[in-house]
């Protein structure tokens, strides 16, 4: 054994003296480097794996000759290209580290081939592909999300096993001449720091490998050429013209590194904890990661790689949606899920093994039975989903009787239009709200217009009733009437609850302009004003539940459709045990009422003390209340009850359906208690009974049942335009359009009767605010 290594250390030294003298401008210990088959985790297993050189500073040893020798592959395979981390610059120490190489740290892709770059071309940045995780190239796949965790950036592209990784990042000058050499790529433990020269590939196969500066041929001079010694099957260095000369010229915020590849995987474990994270925040961590700053659009592209292995390929995303109804029906016999496809025609011809996803309507029996205990209405609303593909998606919410939204019914649609309202809301009236009387909130869409004034929809009166969104009225009130407080004029006569107040503000408005008068009659009152709905608001006048769970669900519309649907499903399994857990305490501790309810009834009780009261029945069932101090901005002064009708001259207690402050008057002028006037929604009994029915885990996929349906594959029709990216806020349909009476402006001085192009001011000098 003695003899074997004094053989080998007399070779290192002779292949150390040939290089010597081949390159006698180098020093001779920065040759030394130790030569291993490294295949990327794209191909093939890594035996060597623990011999890539790491960061200096991190746990290592030094080099010795004995660890330079060659690894020699089998005659049968092709000899795999070199990998080392070594500083062939002039002034730096004598000591070259070895060491484990973290797969979390940044490191430099390997070559893609003969003729190719060994990076992302930068003009690739220019055009925005709208998907990336179906690349056939990555093994960061969907399919493979293991391999998510390495921190490489050759382990993010799939290739040829003979290829491995060359960190040509580590040439460089080292900033203290004395200190351990540096690897570029690897710095500090912990850190992922990248040089600032950048270089690429001119030649790469199994015989030799070229690389030059990016700057080459504009003031730097940079190269290096490898040649494979196939008699002993090692990588010999031909040519290295070094150090870089283009510090001054090449200093830029951007890395060609840090392609969309590298970036994906260090912003995983944050999509995995927000979907939703802002392309800013993830542009800013990734700064501050690895000290370059990458281009919006390729941090971009970074996150829907990171999204589509996460939570699956997109396309392949309908596909499990069938196995996955079939999977939670076994699990929860009573969900409600309607698949509807569209025929694939290839070549004008039916094809029947494939089908185009169009809509799909899904419940779950928690929610079906929790509807039956909360307030008899629903808000109903849309928002855009952010994917690959374009589409809308429907919910319809519940309030329980503690201010609590619960999400009860959903569905996938291509847009908002009267033919998928129509479908959403047959489908919820079959399904979900069977109840008479209900009322319905929305925005003033005409497909839900259309929708629920259909025949046999089942939603015209007495059989359910509409309402409109006030926040939605008022918003098309101001696109013809500018001010704020011409707004508020409106809102405040919306919100009132008799007559007597509705006419107050009404009056106001007239004051200030008849034709806003006129605006709000072309509207019917009892769609918008609460004093004509007769109690069925409870007290609700827009769609901010909808816009609430908009923001709850914000967080899944960037998702693939299937990972969309499972997160409904997770999302109420977590709601219904924490309002379940609440109730349950609650009911605990012996209370009655909601807090909600409570709450309001403390204030209430604060107010009714300065209460004169008068009974005018002996059954203590109609009283009159005068004010003997004014309780808001509008009061009538004396306000007759009847605790036996439960109404009040106010309205609030027909609005809300709890004791106003002039009806607990009454009853403590009679001693009589004021729960019995209570909606039966309020009792904490009735919100308990909401969550009582949890939701049941699910069964591993692996356990789904098999569908036997045609494969569902996204339409083409709905792929999302290639460039640019998709809005992150609500974006505004039909409901919001403005009055079509309302007269058009000029852009350029703001008056009607003509546009821009032909305005009078278009010709007119400007004042430049020189001296005259």
């Amino acid at each position: 054994m003695l003899s074997l290594a004094l053989c080998w250390r007399s070779l290192v030294w002779k292949v150390m003296y040939l290089c010597r003298r081949q390159f006698p401008e180098v020093r001779t210990p920065e040759l030394l480097a130790k030569l291993v088959d490294v295949v990327s985790s794209s191909g093939g297993s890594n035996r060597n794996a623990n011999t890539i050189a790491t960061v200096a500073g991190s746990s290592s040893r030094l080099a010795v000759a004995s660890s330079s020798v060659p690894v020699y592959e089998p005659a049968i395979q092709p000899v795999a290209s070199p990998s080392f981390a070594v500083d062939l610059s002039g002034n730096v120490g004598d000591e070259v580290r070895y060491g484990e190489h973290h797969l979390t740290e940044l490191r430099c892709p390997t070559p893609a081939g003969v003729g190719e770059g060994l990076f992302d071309d930068p003009d690739d940045d220019d055009v925005e592909p709208d998907m990336i995780a179906d690349d056939s190239g990555d093994d960061l796949g969907a399919s493979h999300p293991r391999r998510a965790t390495g921190g490489s950036s050759s382990g993010t592209q799939q290739y040829p096993p003979h290829f491995s990784s060359l960190d040509l990042d580590a040439m460089r000058h080292d900033k203290n001449p004395g200190q351990p050499a540096g690897f570029g790529a690897r710095d500090t433990e912990g850190s992922a720091g990248m040089t600032e020269f950048q270089y690429k590939v001119v030649e790469s196969n199994y015989r030799r490998y070229v690389g030059k500066c990016s700057e080459f041929g504009n003031g730097c001079t940079w190269l290096i050429r490898l040649s494979l010694r196939q008699r002993k099957g090692i990588w010999e260095v031909k040519r290295y013209n070094g150090p870089h000369t283009c510090l001054a010229t090449s200093i830029s915020s951007d890395h060609r590194s840090l392609d969309y590849h590298v970036i994906a995987t260090f912003i995983m474990p944050i999509i995995r904890a927000d979907a939703s994270v802002n392309i800013k925040v993830l542009l800013n961590a990734t700064a501050a990661h690895f000290g370059f700053r990458p281009t919006y659009r390729r941090v971009w592209m970074a996150k829907q790689k990171a999204v589509a292995i996460i939570y699956g390929d997109w396309d392949e995303s309908y596909n499990e949606l069938p196995r996955w109804v079939l999977g939670v029906q076994l699990t929860m016999p009573g969900t409600v899920a309607v698949l509807r496809t569209c025929p694939v025609r290839v070549g004008g011809q039916l094809d029947e093994s494939q089908a185009n996803f169009h809509r799909l309507f899904w419940t779950f029996p928690p929610c079906i039975e929790a509807f039956h205990h909360c307030k008899p209405l629903v808000s109903i609303d849309g928002t855009h989903l952010y994917g690959k593909y374009e589409g809308t998606l429907l919910v319809t919410i519940a309030q329980d009787g503690n201010s609590n939204i619960l999400p009860v019914a959903f569905a996938l649609v291509e847009s908002e239009n009267a033919e998928s309202w129509s479908f959403f809301l047959s489908h919820l009236r079959q399904h979900v709200t069977p109840q008479p009387g209900l009322l319905v909130i929305s925005d003033r869409h005409n497909g839900i217009k259309a929708a629920l004034e259909a025949p046999d929809g089942g939603w015209l009166p007495p059989a359910a009733y509409r309402a409109f969104c006030i926040g939605h009225v008022a918003a098309n009130f101001a696109l013809t009437f500018k001010g704020k407080d011409a707004r508020r004029l409106l809102v405040n006569a919306a919100y009132a609850k008799t007559e007597v107040e509705f006419d107050y503000w009404f009056d106001i408005l007239r004051s200030e302009n008849l034709a806003m008068c006129d605006w709000a009659n072309r509207i019917e009152y009892s769609l918008w004003t609460q004093y004509c709905d007769e109690g069925r608001r409870f007290g609700h006048m827009t769609t901010n539940i909808s816009e609430c769970v908009n923001s709850i669900l914000k967080g899944v519309r960037n998702l693939p459709v299937c990972s969309l649907v499972k997160a409904t499903y997770a999302r109420l399994a977590e709601l219904f045990v924490r309002k379940g857990r609440e109730a349950e305490a609650q009911l605990g501790t012996r209370q009655q009422f909601s807090q909600y309810l409570v709450k309001c009834i403390e204030a209430n009780l604060k107010t009714a003390r300065c209460f004169t009261v008068t009974v005018y029945d002996r059954d203590n069932s109609e009283y009159t209340v005068a004010e003997t101090t004014p309780t808001g901005s509008f009061s009538l002064g004396s306000y007759r009850v009847s605790l036996a009708s439960q109404t009040c001259d106010c309205g609030y207690f027909q609005a809300l359906h709890f004791p106003c402050p002039h009806a607990l008057a009454c009853c403590a002028y009679s001693r009589l208690t004021w729960q019995p006037y209570v909606h039966q929604v309020y009792c904490l009994s009735s919100i308990f009974d909401v969550y009582q029915i949890g939701i049941t885990p699910p069964i591993p996929e692996d356990f789904w049942p098999p569908y036997d349906g045609p494969t569902v594959i996204p339409n083409p029709n709905m792929r999302r335009a290639r460039e640019g990216r998709p809005r992150s806020t609500r974006i505004r349909t039909n409901m919001d359009d403005a009055d079509p009476n309302r007269p058009k402006r000029c852009g350029l001085c703001r008056q009607p009767g003509h546009t821009r192009r032909s305005c009078p001011q278009a010709g007119r000098p400007t004042h430049t605010g020189g001296n005259k």
